[in-house]
């Protein structure tokens, strides 16, 4: 008797020949927090946010830009980067007893209370820089007793400054937006420096904004937009990730949102993450009175 399908029918798949050949096969990819993926099907595309067990099956829930959330069975049917993936279910990385490390890389103190503030200071340009410094150095700060402040604009930097009163065992240092030669900012750094060079220090990012310091793929996107100058750079910025830009509020719910994408110091620019380990070196390394 002839066996019309041979002695092995699963030894070709002719989803794999002919008009099929070259499709791509999906590829397994853990549903990590933060990964942008596209469901097809639906059109959504969104960052995960977390997986869920319900009713004896496994969900991914989707966030999009706006802020609104979906979820999916997890495993294949996704695409990734315009591939398609299989979501499986992410295992965080073990760290060792005792190597555990805070959001800014450095390695945690489990055992040890946060000490009474220093008088030494650090000033921070604009409550979302503040916000951000806090949310990735907060724990690293508490440890050696430093506080975060708040600083609107730099323009009354030098009067804050004398009634502080800094000396080379009490520091300030000062984190400033888009720090630029010839710059009215680094006019006033230059300044500051130069009355109290060994108890201030400077420093500025590159960014016209600390929104910029986040990595855009974070945020589902593959640079910042270029804003027109004249244009404020946040309503700018939300209007082309789909955001609303239209109140004080929409933009601190858009920054929120953002800020949410940021896990730790990965997530943001080395032009910022230099800086800003300088400025807590200066004020926390070894001072004699």
């Amino acid at each position: 008797m002839i066996d019309r399908y041979g002695p092995d029918i699963l030894k070709q798949d002719p989803h794999r020949e002919g008009t099929f050949a070259h499709r791509p096969r999906s590829q397994k990819i853990p549903a990590e927090p933060g990964l942008v993926v596209e469901e097809p099907t639906s059109g959504f595309v969104g960052a995960v946010i977390r997986v869920e067990k319900a009713a004896g099956m496994y969900l991914v829930e989707l966030e999009d830009r706006r802020g609104n959330r979906r979820s999916f069975p997890l495993g294949p049917g996704f695409w990734v980067d315009g591939k398609p993936v299989e979501l499986t279910i992410y295992q965080a990385p073990k760290t060792p007893v005792g190597r555990q490390r805070t959001a800014s890389g450095s390695r945690a103190v489990t055992d040890m209370k946060a000490k009474v503030a220093k008088l030494s200071r650090i000033f921070v340009e604009g409550t979302h820089d503040a916000e951000l410094v806090e949310k990735i150095w907060g724990d690293d700060l508490r440890i050696e007793g430093v506080l975060v402040e708040y600083l609107q604009g730099i323009d009354h930097l030098e009067e804050i400054l004398a009634r502080f009163a800094p000396t080379p065992t009490v520091r300030v240092g000062v984190l400033v937006d888009h720090l630029v030669p010839g710059s009215k900012e680094s006019r006033i750094a230059a300044q500051v420096m130069g009355r109290w060079p060994e108890a201030v220090k400077v420093v500025g990012h590159p960014f016209v904004d600390i929104w910029q310091a986040v990595k855009p793929h974070r945020v589902g996107l593959t640079a910042w937009p270029h804003i027109p100058k004249g244009k404020d750079i946040k309503v700018g910025t939300l209007q082309a990730l789909g955001l609303p830009a239209n109140t004080k509020e929409d933009i601190g719910l858009g920054w929120k949102a953002i800020l949410s994408r940021v896990r730790n110091y990965r997530d943001l620019e080395p032009e910022l993450l230099g800086k800003v380990e300088e400025l807590i070196d200066f004020v926390t390394e070894p001072q004699t009175h």
